[in-house]
């Protein structure tokens, strides 16, 4: 089971997955999301896949997954998709980021951020296993770009001069965050 019902990360993990595999998501067992109340990405990845391994009785894969940017001490960090509100408006999660910037007045080449991913892996007895990845990269002047989902309008990711949101599908897929954490899973899986 693919422990997420964000249709964005839905999509970027079942591009990572064996093709042969078959998944769920938790909508296929009528599960509501548990309360993520941990003070860390691994720890609210894991709330996630336990959960929905234990409520299905299949390996369940999880993310939690966010935006941290420097100039805000770290925010929106695990409050990335709280930030959106009830709708998930990313747009006015967005507009937040660059309020609290402005406020800062530090909209500049130094304008750090990175995106955070951390993925759990889940058994149905109870075990479980956390793998993270990172990519750093810088803010935007303003959004740019369509594509992805989120914050990829806003975030530049280091070596590159577009957006998440201006990427194609693929170029995203080989250099973002949950790629990075994904690949360390099949490493482990390997030995």
């Amino acid at each position: 089971m693919i422990a997420t019902n964000n249709k964005g990360k839905l999509s970027e993990i079942k591009k990572l997955l064996p093709k042969q595999i078959t998944f769920y998501s938790p909508k296929d067992f009528n599960l509501i999301e548990p309360i993520e109340n941990e003070k860390t990405f691994e720890g609210n990845a894991v709330i996630k896949a336990r959960y929905c391994a234990e409520k299905s009785k299949l390996i369940s894969l999880s993310d939690d997954s966010g935006l941290e940017i420097s100039t805000l001490n770290g925010d929106p960090g695990i409050y990335s998709a709280r930030w959106a509100g009830k709708n998930k408006d990313f747009k006015l999660a967005i507009k937040k980021v660059y309020s609290k910037i402005k406020k800062k007045k530090k909209l500049n080449k130094e304008n750090n951020a990175r995106f955070y991913c951390s993925l759990a892996i889940a058994f149905p007895n109870g075990k479980y296993k956390t793998f993270s990845g990172v990519v750093d990269g810088k803010i935007s002047s303003e959004p740019k770009g369509n594509n992805g989902f989120g914050y990829d309008p806003i975030f530049i990711p280091n070596g590159y001069k577009k957006t998440f949101g201006e990427m194609k599908a693929n170029t995203k897929d080989k250099i973002s965050h949950r790629y990075k954490a994904f690949n360390k899973i099949k490493r482990y899986f390997k030995y």
